[in-house]
């Protein structure tokens, strides 16, 4: 992983990390297939999200991403906001929403922004903001963070869900 003030990522290594973000969508959607809402529902240990608490994360995640790489695109330095990921999921009903809704979202939010991935000149690449709580932020950042993001989500999403049909056999 490259860092602000390293050298700059090669165009291989960004074609696979934008390859593996407009993966996202399917991998997490393959993990959710069959599942009925009780199994999205069982938390897999005290203090872990259930899959449909993942499934909002990854809407409200998206959707901020999405603004986040357009804000590094389109304003000189701007400032990248954090967010209580915890205090999202309290405060927006992770535990008790439907999850068509969040899961349309996740899906629109990576499909309009991989369409912005690929057509992204080498100076976009080199674009750099200020993360309130990470400092420099730069857009071979964002794509080094996102890439992956859902694929870890998938798997979050796939132990819950193996918890909940283990429970169910018991």
């Amino acid at each position: 992983m490259i860092r602000s003030g390293d050298t700059a990522m090669d165009s291989e290594t960004r074609k696979k990390l934008i390859a593996m973000y407009k993966d996202g969508y399917r991998v997490v959607s393959e993990a959710l297939t069959g599942a009925t809402d009780e199994e999205l529902d069982v938390h897999p240990k005290p203090g872990k999200w259930s899959a449909r608490e993942v499934v909002h994360h990854l809407a409200d995640s998206e959707m901020t991403a999405a603004i986040r790489l357009r804000l590094l695109l389109v304003v000189d330095n701007p400032q990248i906001v954090g967010f209580d990921q915890d205090e999202f999921a309290r405060k927006l009903h992770y535990a008790d929403r439907p999850t068509e809704a969040s899961l349309d979202a996740f899906k629109a939010a990576r499909r309009t922004t991989a369409e912005l991935l690929e057509r992204m000149a080498d100076a976009d690449w080199r674009r750099q903001g200020t993360h309130t709580e990470h400092g420099s932020y730069s857009t071979e950042r964002w794509l080094e963070i996102y890439s992956s993001h859902a694929h870890k989500h998938a798997e979050q999403i796939q132990v819950a869900l193996d918890a909940a049909r283990k429970n169910k056999k018991k």
